[in-house]
């Protein structure tokens, strides 16, 4: 049984989602703003945490903002838009996925299921990895670049740490993707477009070292 706190200003698309959650046997919160769903989450704990980006308030990202200070809890946007611009804001949040209205709710249920266990079957990671003046502790999910700590999303973590551990391989970004996101996942091959072009910004002079390899996906050159 997952907890699930949903969050949208929409009555019809909180009944909805709890339906199907309920159905599967989860337990669901609702929150009818962000502010709702940030004071909720203030008190309360989720396997998974669904927010929609216009609410009032406040928005979906103002509210994932407030809560990633609180907790690294999974995080799945809804949205009526498609645009870039609003995917790649809620990836530099930190947010796990991000659903285009209207959905199809079982979907919706194999991606939430698909987020949480990939969120539950998480490893610690041992060992480090330097080059130059860039440090990468796994075990502590930190990385510094010249003694200054970098700041990752989630996911932007787990890409740069498999990619550090396959350094010198050509990955395709299928493996990529099944790696990062697991083989359950439902999205394309944008999505890890979109988080290369991320991770690469805050490596800054570092992001060379993320070669892009036409045609096929990525390697990280360095040893």
């Amino acid at each position: 049984m997952y907890k699930i706190l949903i969050a949208d200003d929409e009555e019809k698309i909180r009944a909805i989602i709890k339906k199907y959650a309920e159905f599967e046997g989860h337990k669901v919160t609702e929150a009818k703003d962000g502010m709702e769903a940030v004071l909720i989450c203030r008190n309360e704990e989720f396997d998974i945490i669904i927010l929609d980006i216009m609410m009032p308030e406040l928005d979906g990202f103002s509210a994932c903002r407030e809560i990633r200070k609180m907790t690294d809890t999974p995080v799945l946007m809804l949205s009526a838009r498609g645009e870039e611009y609003d995917k790649i804001h809620g990836f530099e949040l930190g947010v796990d996925d991000y659903v285009v209205k209207p959905f199809s709710p079982k979907e919706l249920m194999l991606r939430i299921d698909a987020i949480i266990r990939r969120s539950s079957s998480k490893e610690d990671e041992a060992g480090t990895y330097s080059y130059d003046n860039l440090h990468i502790n796994f075990k502590a999910r930190v990385v510094h670049i010249d003694n200054a700590q970098v700041n990752l999303s989630p996911k932007e973590y787990e890409l740069l740490f498999y990619m550090v551990k396959n350094r010198g391989i050509a990955l395709s970004r299928e493996m990529i993707i099944n790696n990062v996101w697991g083989y359950d996942y439902y999205g394309d091959e944008r999505t890890l477009d979109t988080h290369i072009k991320l991770l690469r910004k805050n490596l800054g002079d570092y992001a060379k070292l993320i070669t892009t390899l036409r045609g096929m996906g990525y390697r990280f050159e360095a040893e």
